[in-house]
């Protein structure tokens, strides 16, 4: 490769950055990063997991999942519950607080979504999803 602009990881970090930063824009007047934003997201779909599920479906460690429910938590929008069998496990549940985020918080990501398909085209968006989905299976 003659320069670095054509390394894939170096334009796939910068792809990242930008898209990393606008989100962090959007969310913050509602008091939510990104990862958080992520936690929620799978909890609206179905509340009252253990972290190991959360951190299973969001790829991330458990030491990562800890702090981001430990964050939302202290931000009010989730509480950690004891399961009803299993007494070494707790359950991330929804406060009142966190399930009222959803419409606002949906509208801010669709938003930031819809503006870079926008750039885009909806076809590349859609093959850019697909691309990304491909890259992120191979590793």
């Amino acid at each position: 490769m003659d320069r670095i602009e054509e390394c894939l990881s170096f334009v796939l970090g910068k792809a990242y950055q930008q898209v990393q930063q606008d989100a962090k824009r959007r969310l913050a007047p509602h008091g939510v990063t990104p990862a958080q934003y992520a936690v929620l997201r799978v909890l609206w779909e179905r509340d009252g997991q253990s972290a190991a599920e959360l951190g299973e479906r969001l790829v991330l460690d458990s030491a990562t999942m800890t702090g981001l429910v430990d964050r939302l938590a202290l931000a009010g929008l989730v509480t950690r519950r004891p399961h009803a069998v299993d007494r070494r496990v707790n359950l991330v549940c929804l406060t009142d607080a966190g399930a009222a985020l959803r419409a606002p918080l949906d509208g801010v990501m669709d938003a930031l979504n819809a503006d870079a398909a926008a750039r885009l085209g909806p076809d590349a968006a859609e093959r850019l999803r697909a691309l990304l989905r491909e890259v992120a299976r191979a590793s």
